[in-house]
């Protein structure tokens, strides 16, 4: 299976859910955004990591790993989302040390938090990004205007939220497909990516 590599594009925050965010995903060679739901916890390790002038006074764990890794010549080389399961994905730290390289097992938003931190790639395969890839209509009107960024990595983005974000999960459960592919499409619109993860969560289940 091919891999695609992603760079992040940002992260959605939510003013009315308590630790609901949407990390952003971009295909680098395409147009399709990769909207994954993550903690709070999570949300603010990757957005200061994104965010080069912000340090922290003590460390957060994600910098502890890096800390103990450097002293241990441990190297972060690259990670991958390699698995979607009802919504859920499943990611892989490639790690080298000793010119001996491992494979860990790792929560996405963990792995992309550490990728950060060690300048890694991010990749995922085309299969998992043909089932959960979102297309945009207007796709140019939120890339980065930054001709610096060369396409690697964008400083964290609030995107657009819908008055009806805070409807609980389970009126998802309610709707017919058809109904879910409309609302999809009209969070896509609106750029609610909080949103739109969760719809293609539901509509992945289904289909599954």
């Amino acid at each position: 299976m091919s891999l695609v590599k992603l760079t992040i594009k940002g992260i959605s925050y939510s003013q009315t859910q308590n630790g609901a965010y949407a990390l952003i995903l971009n295909e680098v060679d395409g147009e399709r955004k990769l909207p994954i739901v993550i903690g709070a916890f999570e949300a603010q390790s990757i957005a200061i990591a994104l965010e080069k002038e912000i340090k922290p006074p003590r460390p957060l764990t994600h910098d502890l790993f890096k800390s103990f890794a450097d002293r241990f010549d441990i190297v972060v080389k690259q990670v991958i989302i390699h698995k979607l399961v009802d919504g859920v994905f499943y990611s892989s730290i490639i790690c080298e040390r000793d010119k001996i390289e491992e494979i860990i097992d790792a929560r996405t938003s963990d792995a992309i938090a550490l990728a950060l931190r060690f300048s890694a790639p991010i990749f995922t395969y085309k299969n998992i990004l043909d089932k959960a890839g979102i297309y945009l209509n207007n796709p140019g009107e939120i890339e980065s205007s930054n001709p610096d960024d060369d396409g690697v990595l964008s400083t964290p983005e609030t995107f657009g939220l819908d008055s009806d974000t805070n409807s609980p999960t389970d009126i998802y459960k309610s709707m017919s497909l058809s109904e879910l592919h409309e609302a999809l499409e009209k969070a896509v619109q609106d750029e609610d990516y909080e949103k739109a993860a969760k719809i293609r969560d539901e509509i992945s289940k289904r289909e599954s």
